[in-house]
């Protein structure tokens, strides 16, 4: 019996007005800087429809900040085009006429297009990965969890420091092996961008907690370590190593690693 193949789905990511960033972001600075217009599409205002793109470049080059229709098979790394980064929206896109890919081998998961078929808005957490949505819950606890942490460190300076120290050492080689995983699975930008809002977000939350400059730190290297371990948690599988990997990225407390 012939084995059944997955159809391809392709996707477009979007500001959250839902216009399409530029292909090409340096290239689109220096016309805005100069209160010169960057064309674009607005992918929401064309659900459904067949749209052509407003100004093609050169097949298949970066030769104008918007010069085709960009587009992923992806999702995990439609993040590392945008500009502004988090939020966008998602569209799930059919490429059609002549496609390109001016990356090669190197990046199989792009396709470019100058014309497409919007098929329909979907869930914006897919740009995370398989485990988007829970990268987006583990984001919007994350200041309650940073400002419970800062506690933490009120309460028992010392102590809270040794233990965040001890974990420290031992969590270095589980982020190396987070982004290799987000490498190999194709989810590396939504990995990247979740460090980042995780960062942001615990430092925030910290600073605003009064915790101290080296508490905020750690408190930061927590949280993205906890958006980590959920973002590649379909790929921490049942080993012991692996079962450590889960423990320290995942642990309600360092300690507990």
């Amino acid at each position: 019996m012939a084995r059944s193949t997955r159809p391809v789905v392709h996707y477009m990511a979007t500001r959250p007005d839902g216009t399409v960033p530029p292909t090409c972001e340096h290239l689109a600075r220096y016309p805005r800087e100069h209160g010169e217009p960057v064309p674009t599409v607005n992918l929401a205002n064309h659900v459904g429809q067949v749209v052509d793109h407003p100004s093609p470049g050169q097949k298949w080059y970066t030769d104008r900040p918007f010069s085709y229709f960009h587009m992923y098979t992806r999702p995990g790394e439609i993040l590392e085009r945008i500009e502004e980064g988090w939020p966008i929206r998602l569209f799930v896109v059919q490429p059609l006429g002549e496609t390109g890919n001016w990356g090669g081998r190197h990046y199989p998961y792009w396709l470019m297009s100058q014309q497409i078929r919007v098929v329909e808005e979907t869930e914006a957490w897919r740009a995370f990965g398989h485990h988007g949505a829970q990268v987006l819950a583990t984001l919007a606890q994350l200041p309650d969890l940073a400002r419970q942490w800062a506690a933490e460190w009120a309460a028992d300076p010392e102590g809270t420091r040794r233990t965040y120290k001890a974990w420290e050492k031992r969590v270095d080689d589980m982020t190396q092996w987070a982004y290799r995983k987000a490498q190999y699975s194709r989810r590396s930008a939504g990995l990247t961008t979740a460090n980042q809002l995780a960062g942001d977000a615990a430092g925030q939350a910290a600073t605003d907690a009064g915790a101290a400059p080296h508490a905020v730190a750690l408190i930061q290297l927590r949280a993205r370590c906890l958006v980590a371990g959920q973002l590649m948690h379909d790929r921490i599988r049942s080993g012991d190593y692996e079962r450590l990997i889960r423990r320290l990225l995942l642990g309600a407390e360092p300690s507990a690693a």
